[in-house]
């Protein structure tokens, strides 16, 4: 190998490992984030002109910390929203009034719209608990996108639902997804594959979320 040549290897050998460096303190840089601590501010040296200063190197850094932050407040207001941790005192509220268990009035929630208040549906349903205009109005719902109106309002619904069918939670349900009279006509949950899952899907939700809550789940049992 010429000498030229083993110039050229050692060159590129140099910018490999000054990358490696830039590509480990970018990593360290995201587990001090993630980890909650200080975005260190110092940069690797160095070995020539060529590679990039240090001034330009640490705002490369402080851009890849910010955008990371970014995305991990985004992920977190948005965990925060699927899993219903905002509305969680109204849910409550709202079952104590209406004489319902919290965790069922979550799950019908969770799988009504997924804690968003503005979703809607074909048929016309809106809002958090996904009331038709009409059941809307009977309930006294002024506007089914407001979260608080619409948590009260299904729970409204759910209770009058849990007193017509005994108190029976699989029947209730049945009834708010396909109507009182298909759950009368078939005496109990009508033979609809929709309505069948949306029933076993509440309740699965229903009892995920009391498995969070130890706490409140053993008070309640106390």
């Amino acid at each position: 190998m010429s000498a030229q040549a083993v110039s050229g290897a050692s060159a590129g050998e140099l910018a490999v490992a000054q990358r490696v460096q830039q590509l480990q303190a970018l990593i360290e840089t995201a587990r001090q984030v993630a980890a909650g601590g200080v975005i260190a501010t110092a940069t690797p040296a160095t070995a020539s002109s060529g590679t990039a200063s240090a001034s330009g190197y640490s705002g490369a850094g402080t851009d890849f910390a910010s955008a990371l932050q970014s995305a991990t407040t985004a992920g977190a207001q948005s965990a925060g929203s699927e899993t219903g941790g905002e509305y969680e005192s109204l849910i409550d509220a709202a079952a104590a009034r209406n004489g319902l268990d919290p965790a069922v009035l979550h799950g019908l929630i969770e799988q009504e719209s997924g804690f968003d208040p503005s979703a809607t549906s074909s048929a016309g349903a809106s809002g958090l608990t996904q009331l038709m205009p009409g059941t809307a109005s009977s309930l006294g719902v002024a506007d089914p996108q407001n979260p608080a109106e619409s948590i009260e309002g299904g729970a409204r619904y759910l209770g009058q639902l849990m007193s017509q069918f005994g108190g029976n939670t699989e029947d209730a349900l049945a009834a708010y997804n396909a109507g009182p009279g298909a759950v009368e006509q078939y005496g109990g949950t009508p033979p609809y594959a929709e309505t069948q899952s949306y029933v076993s899907k509440v309740l699965g939700y229903a009892e995920s979320y009391r498995q969070s809550q130890p706490t409140t789940v053993t008070g309640a049992l106390a």
